[in-house]
Formats: structure tokens, C-alpha cells, sequence
């Protein structure tokens, strides 16, 4: 993995020191190109092709790349589409293959992946994200000036001024604890969305979707479903371990990362490295228990790392610097001091579990969303008149009214923060919810929920948090369960069979030839750590002095809300919410007061 930067114009900067901006993506190599009026900087963490004649900007024939990620199948594409290559890099095939078909090639490619190829003969910019945004892409287009990078801050640092906040964004980030694509908290810097690419050329952007979600049902049995599901998972970790550096894993102790550890373990010939976090205190949110009977099934070389209050606070500034703009998942942190320690042991790539519980239906409320949605397509047109009287007839304190009224109106089920803005702040920053009726899987809500926590949990949240805290660290992270082979095949499986009658039913299914079922019955812990109450320890009222020395410069938010929101993060409940107010309130004070 690393860090790309480049331009459309001479920002008449150190280039150099631009690129060194993102020497964490890439410590092992740091060069710019000029070509004509464009710059085009590369930081390299050198993992496949380990030569200096791989390293970039790489040019050949009038063509030049900065590449961000790993092409998985590279080998089979040289044979495949018959490529003549000069160096044994992933790189270079993304040269030859734009060669050969342009920008028709993406499809081909199974991969982490964010690009930009610049056509010298064309002056034709062409970047490109992969399929559900593992690696990020950064763009600014304005006033005839194009700018990319994989972090915000070398196009801040080219601007040469700190764009406005998005108020998009912000809402954005109060519904799902992070910005939706194309949006970032800084106006007019923009996300590529996943699985799009872009072309500028003679002074014009252009954006296009190159592949979406397969969710035509094929498969209607379970041993196919099983069968389908564990050959393309040992392909797709068979995939990842290609590399010309020691590949080790995460290891939580969940099913997920248990399944890859023991996977990898039986397909690779040498011992596996594992990591786990837990913590000297709070020990309800460790699972290092179980991340050992996983190890020592495996015999795994098992490194766990277990953490104070004192290194979780001393790393705060660490991981807001490296996230650039509020990201309100607190298992930021501990991946933080996880990577950290991964990389002192000499690991730069690891495996990890993302995915398995967007496209196997792992998380609980799939259960409850569904029941709520078979009670609104039973109820008749005349009942659908009477719908006061139906919630008057349940509580309307609970969750499960609420839940079932925005159903039954077709409303945004999760409405995080309620009446967190002030009225007139609520005017201003509306939005509706993102419209995603063009990709839905007809008619099917199983596939609708897997399918949205996919776009947005994962590729918006999930996935930027471990890229974000990985590269802090200069460590890759790789992830089986997105290859898009085994994604398309999860989603072509009918829906009934993947319900079953538990969470992850198949995938437990195929699990239970390979971990011990002691992991396979274990209730879902998600990665939790105790920051709610160590932040308290710490911070105690600073942390609602913050948020409310903030809210007096911008007048966003409800200052009696946010007092609630304090209170009851004082007694463990509603701590996320708090958590991403005071995220917002320590960016905010850091950016711009």
C-alpha cells in the first residue's frame, strides 16, 4: 500500500515535502515526476516486486501511473491477456492493461485498488476506486484546478488554505457516524465514490460506475451455497498471501478472523503470525480468551497485546491526526495501538475479517429490521389508512414503535441523533436520506439491508477506519471476504438459506470443518473497548466544556440535547453519540478556531 498524489496545474510547492506528507502509507520509497505542467507524487510500502525497478511514478511509453493498493490476480492477468512486462510488479499490469483496452479494464481486476493513470499523447487523467472502497481517493476539481491524493492533507497543503466545512457532510456524519461519498467535511474535496472511476481531460471531469452487486438468485441449495462459499474463500486468502513480505492476521476471536487464521494456517507452509487486543482493565470487552483457543487450535505465533488507560488517551492525538476529518467509530483506537504493535514485530501486511457480516447477515438487527418489514408488506391497503391507530396501540416509548412507524412510512429506519441541531440548523442541513433505488435488489429485503451495510457501514465506515489506522502504521491489511467473487456469490444465494436460524448461518456452517465450536457459538461482541469510560476518567467535564466551547462558535446543536446526550454517556448509554459530538468538537477546535 501507498500514498499517491498528483496535479493538473505546477503548484509551485515542494512536491517532495507534498509526498513525504504521506510517508506513513509508504516509509520504503518517496518520488515526483514532472510531465509537462502535472505533477504526480509516490510514496511506496514496498510489498509485491520488492526491486527498485518497481518502484513510482512508474512510465512506460508515454504512459504513467501512481498506484495505492494490491492487484490480487496480476499473475493470471499477464497469462490471461498475454501482457508483456518488464518488471514482476502488480503495477505495471495496470500500465499494460490500460494498453490494451483504455479504461475498459477494471472488471478484469480483483483487487484493493486507488489509481490514477495519466495518458501523456491524451493529457488524459484516469483514476480509479475499487469495488466497495478499501483504499481511499481524494479529489479537488475547481477554478481549473484537478487534484488527487489518497489523505486530505497534501490537498490542503497544495489549495494553501483550509477549505470551509461541509454542513452535507455533517449531517451526514450525525446520521451514520462518517460522510457519505462523494462528500468529506471539507467543501469542494471530494470522495471518489467505490467501484467509479474518473477521467479528466482538456479541462472536463467526467465520473462513471464500472460494477454493481450481482444479486440474481442461482443458488437455491444449501450444499452448493457451502460448497460455492468455502472454495472461493480459500481462493480468496490464497489471493492474499501473495506477496514478497511475511503475511500474518488479525485475530479477535469472532468468527470471522478465526475462520481466515485457520484457513491461512493450513494453506500457507510456514506459522502463522496472529494479533489480538485486550485490555489491563474492563476485561468484559477483552476476547483475548478466545483469540488464544483459536491460536493454540492453529498453533498460530500468537502475539496479544494488552492496554492501558494511560497508552489509550496518550494516542488520541495520533488518531485524530490520522484520521483527517470525525470518523465516530471508537475502534479506531485500539487498531491503532494494534497496527503499532504489528508493526514493531516487522509485519507489513495482514489479513483481516471485514466484510463476513455484511454479506452473511452477522449482525442482530437483521432479524428485527426483516420482522418489521413482513409485518408492513402483510398489512392491507385500508390498514396502511389506520396507521396512527395501529402504533397507538403499542408503546410508543419503545424502540420497536418507532422502528415499525418508519418502516410502515418508508422512512430512514436509524435516525441517530434526533433533535441534536438547533431549528434553524435543521432547516439548512436536511438531507434525505441517500437514494440508492437505482442498484436495489428488487422486491427482496434481505438483500436491501446486506446491500446498504455494505455501501455505507462498510464502504464508508468500516473500511476507512482499518485503512486509515493501518497505514497510521505503515501496515496493509488485506480482506478475504471482499473479494468480489465470494461478494456475488453471497448475494446470489436465496435469501431464506442464508437466514436460517441463526446469524451467519451458512458461514458457520463452513466454519465448523476448521475452528472449534466454542468460537462458532459464541455470542457477537463486535471490537469493543472501554473508551467510554476511560474518556470520563480522564476527561470528566472537559468533555461537554469542548463540545458546548464549539457549539458557541458555530450554534449547530441543541445545547440542552447535547446536555442529555452528556448525561447519559455518563451511565454508558447513548456513549457513541457523545463520542461523536466531542470527535466533531476536537476536529472542529483543531481546524478552525
Amino acid at each position: 500500500m501507498c500514498g499517491i498524489v498528483g496535479t493538473s496545474f505546477n503548484p509551485k510547492c515542494d512536491f517532495k515535502y507534498i509526498t513525504k506528507l504521506m510517508s506513513n502509507r509508504g516509509p520504503d520509497f518517496c518520488d515526483i515526476k514532472q510531465i509537462k505542467n502535472n505533477f504526480f507524487g509516490h510514496s511506496r510500502l514496498s510489498i509485491i516486486d520488492l526491486n527498485d525497478e518497481a518502484n513510482q511514478p512508474m512510465l512506460f511509453d508515454d504512459i504513467l501511473i501512481v498506484f495505492n493498493g494490491e492487484i490480487y490476480n496480476y499473475k493470471e492477468l499477464i497469462k490471461n491477456e498475454n501482457l508483456e512486462c518488464e518488471t514482476s510488479s502488480d503495477t505495471e499490469v495496470l500500465i499494460r492493461l490500460y494498453q490494451k483496452y483504455e479504461t475498459d479494464f477494471l472488471n478484469l481486476l480483483n483487487g484493493a485498488f486507488g489509481f490514477c493513470i495519466y495518458d501523456i499523447k491524451k493529457d488524459r487523467f484516469f483514476c480509479a476506486r475499487d469495488r466497495y472502497g478499501k483504499k481511499p481517493f481524494y479529489y479537488y476539481n475547481k477554478n481549473d484546478k484537478f487534484i488527487f491524493a489518497s489523505t486530505i492533507k497534501p490537498i490542503i497543503k497544495i489549495l494553501g488554505f483550509t477549505p470551509k466545512i461541509n454542513k452535507v457532510a455533517l449531517s451526514q456524519y450525525l446520521q451514520y457516524f462518517v460522510p457519505l461519498a462523494p462528500n468529506t467535511f471539507y467543501t469542494d474535496i471530494l470522495k471518489l465514490d467505490a467501484a467509479t472511476f474518473l477521467v479528466f481531460e482538456k479541462g472536463q471531469l467526467t465520473t462513471k460506475k464500472y460494477y454493481k452487486i450481482n444479486t440474481d438468485k442461482k443458488i437455491h441449495d444449501e450444499p452448493t451455497a457451502l460448497k460455492n462459499i468455502e472454495e472461493i474463500l480459500i481462493s480468496s486468502i490464497e489471493k492474499r498471501l501473495v506477496s514478497d513480505v511475511e503475511v500474518g492476521s488479525l485475530l479477535s476471536g469472532g468468527i470471522d478472523s478465526s475462520l481466515i487464521s485457520a484457513i491461512c494456517s493450513k494453506i500457507s507452509s510456514k506459522q502463522l503470525k496472529t494479533f489480538s487486543i485486550g485490555y489491563e482493565t474492563h476485561k468484559q470487552y477483552s476476547e483475548l480468551n478466545y483469540a488464544k483457543t483459536l491460536a493454540d487450535h492453529i498453533n498460530s505465533d500468537h502475539h496479544p497485546l494488552i492496554i492501558n488507560k494511560c497508552e489509550f488517551i496518550d494516542s488520541l492525538d495520533d488518531v485524530l491526526e490520522n484520521l483527517e476529518e470525525p470518523h465516530a467509530d471508537p475502534a479506531a483506537i485500539p487498531l491503532y495501538l494494534l497496527t503499532k504493535k504489528i508493526n514493531q514485530t516487522g509485519i507489513k501486511t495482514v489479513l483481516s475479517g471485514e466484510g463476513s457480516d455484511e454479506l452473511f447477515l452477522g449482525y442482530d438487527n437483521y432479524a428485527k429490521f426483516l420482522k418489521y418489514y413482513q409485518f408492513k408488506e402483510s398489512l392491507s391497503l385500508s390498514q396502511h389508512d389506520f396507521l396512527d391507530e395501529i402504533i397507538g396501540a403499542l408503546s410508543t416509548q419503545t424502540k420497536e414503535s418507532e422502528y415499525l412507524k418508519r418502516v410502515i412510512k418508508d422512512e430512514n429506519i436509524y435516525n441517530s441523533f434526533g433533535e441534536i441541531f438547533t431549528p434553524t440548523q435543521r432547516k439548512k442541513l436536511f438531507i434525505k436520506t441517500p437514494n440508492f433505488k437505482t442498484e436495489k435488489p428488487k422486491k427482496n429485503p434481505v438483500d436491501w439491508m446486506s446491500y446498504i451495510d455494505t455501501k455505507i457501514w462498510l464502504g464508508e465506515a468500516l473500511l476507512s477506519k482499518v485503512d486509515k489506522m493501518s497505514m497510521a502504521n505503515s501496515i496493509e491489511t488485506r480482506n478475504p471476504f471482499l473479494d468480489f467473487r465470494l461478494v456475488d456469490t453471497a448475494f446470489s444465494i436465496d435469501s431464506n438459506l442464508k437466514l436460517g436460524n441463526t446469524n451467519k448461518y451458512l458461514l458457520k456452517k463452513v466454519a465448523s470443518k476448521y475452528i472449534p465450536q466454542e468460537i462458532i457459538q459464541r455470542q457477537k461482541k463486535g471490537f469493543n473497548s472501554p473508551y467510554n469510560e476511560w474518556l470520563f476518567e480522564e476527561f470528566k467535564d472537559d468533555i461537554l466544556n469542548t463540545i458546548i466551547k464549539v457549539n458557541n462558535q458555530t450554534d449547530f446543536f441543541n445545547e440542552k440535547y447535547i446536555k442529555f446526550i452528556y448525561e447519559s454517556a455518563s451511565n454508558n448509554k447513548f456513549k457513541q453519540h457523545l463520542y461523536a459530538l466531542w470527535l466533531f468538537s476536537k476536529w472542529y477546535e483543531k481546524t478552525y478556531l
